[in-house]
């Protein structure tokens, strides 16, 4: 199941990453930290593509738990406001439910 996740993910990895220019424009993506970068375009992907979708606090809160281990000091609270400014705005345009 892990791999098909990743696999599905990279499918979408062009649309992922542009919502990522849209969301966090200050970071291109060649400078935010790879873990970083791996942990948002997986949240993402279930948030906005994936077909049996979780709730999405649930989603942000794993990526948030994820960072906090994984990646450096400001990892979680990036991790965080990337989400959060996606699913404010996805979801008041229902592209997000």
């Amino acid at each position: 199941v892990e791999s098909q996740l990743a696999i599905e993910t990279l499918k979408k990895r062009t649309k992922i990453d542009n919502l990522l220019k849209k969301y966090a424009p200050a970071w291109p993506i060649n400078q935010i930290a790879p873990v970083d970068l791996a942990i948002l375009r997986l949240a993402i992907f279930e948030l906005m593509f994936k077909t049996k979708k979780e709730p999405y606090k649930v989603v942000v809160d794993e990526a948030v738990e994820i960072a906090k281990e994984y990646g450096n000091q400001s990892s979680a609270s990036f991790i965080n406001g990337v989400l959060g400014a996606i699913i404010k705005s996805e979801v008041n345009y229902g592209r997000l439910s």
